[in-house]
């Protein structure tokens, strides 16, 4: 490495970087400027459909996208970080009474009778804004293709998902899981509705625990929501800019409290830019509205932001995601 002499401007860089890691132990995050404010036009989108595109990157006939960054290499460095034994749910209870924002409450039918065995019956419409699933890559679609190029009316009919459907993660996602707790870094109980979470922001969350954030990691943001479940139909979450910089660390996958996604998006004529981008075009499946307080209190108890994730989904196939229970370890 070429040795840099150590310039007026240097020293203004190791100054700055000082004052950064002292900021990190404050519990407010950096000011956001107006500039990373700004709304991402539609044709900024469109450029990063191309950009930042994994097709063809792990073979033309590749189903499980950036789940191919959690090596076995990184399974087993996962777990070395369990050294407690301490198992969190990342699931919140399914919810099983309508009530505001729960069109499609989980339905669960006893069935009791002379035998001396109780037996239920479950049924769930699991896609949405209230229950903990995961989405698989073949839920979403942009202009008739689906990740990696497959077309939808090809792979896609009444009897289900003929490719890219959620039994490719049937062997289950053991990898390094890092809570990213929004409400903490800013001093909050919670992120107020329409909340964004930029790209800044993760990397604050970065200085101040030390976690560098690497490839073959899921991310969870948490912003409070079930603390208050009734956003009035706005949302806080990661904003669409943050895509690149998933694709550029190797994220596996992210996970949020809500459907990371922020709202209104400010994306004209794309309802979830997020979704398109992960789903789509990076081919990264995603887990929607799980439950993040426990582990934001457990990781707060243990001084520790990173563990051993573990989540299966159903091995329906041909499906288009899967609640699921996952489990953070310490």
């Amino acid at each position: 490495m070429t040795n840099v002499p150590f310039t007026r401007a240097r020293a203004a860089r190791t100054l700055a970087a000082s004052a950064a890691a002292l900021a990190a132990f404050s519990l407010v995050a950096p000011a956001i400027s107006a500039q990373d404010r700004r709304e991402v036009p539609r044709e900024t989108i469109d450029r990063w459909l191309v950009e930042l595109s994994n097709k063809g990157r792990w073979g033309a006939n590749d189903e499980r996208g950036t789940l191919n960054l959690i090596t076995p290499q990184v399974t087993a460095q996962a777990a070395s970080l369990v050294r407690k034994g301490i198992s969190v749910s990342l699931s919140h209870d399914y919810v099983k009474q309508a009530g505001p924002g729960v069109t499609s409450p989980f339905e669960h039918e006893m069935r009791i009778s002379e035998s001396p065995f109780v037996s239920d019956r479950y049924s769930v419409v699991y896609h949405g804004g209230i229950h903990s699933h995961m989405d698989a890559l073949c839920h979403n679609s942009y202009e008739g293709r689906l990740y990696n190029g497959f077309v939808r009316d090809e792979v896609v009919n009444q009897e289900g998902c003929a490719r890219l459907g959620i039994t490719n993660a049937k062997q289950g996602i053991v990898t390094r899981g890092v809570l990213i707790d929004m409400p903490r870094l800013r001093g909050v109980a919670r992120l107020d509705p329409g909340t964004p979470i930029y790209v800044d922001d993760i990397e604050a969350w970065e200085a101040r625990t030390g976690i560098r954030i690497r490839s073959g990691d899921v991310l969870f943001f948490r912003t409070g929501r079930w603390s208050r479940p009734d956003a009035g139909g706005a949302s806080s979450g990661p904003h669409v800019s943050i895509a690149p910089w998933l694709r550029a660390r190797g994220v596996a996958m992210i996970g949020s409290d809500f459907a990371n996604e922020v709202r209104p998006t400010g994306v004209e004529g794309i309802g979830l830019p997020v979704h398109l981008l992960t789903l789509v075009t990076m081919g990264m499946p995603i887990f929607d509205n799980l439950d993040l307080e426990r582990l934001a209190e457990v990781a707060a108890a243990e001084g520790r932001w990173e563990f051993m994730l573990v989540a299966a989904p159903l091995a329906v196939g041909g499906g288009t995601g899967s609640p699921l229970n996952p489990l953070a370890i310490f």
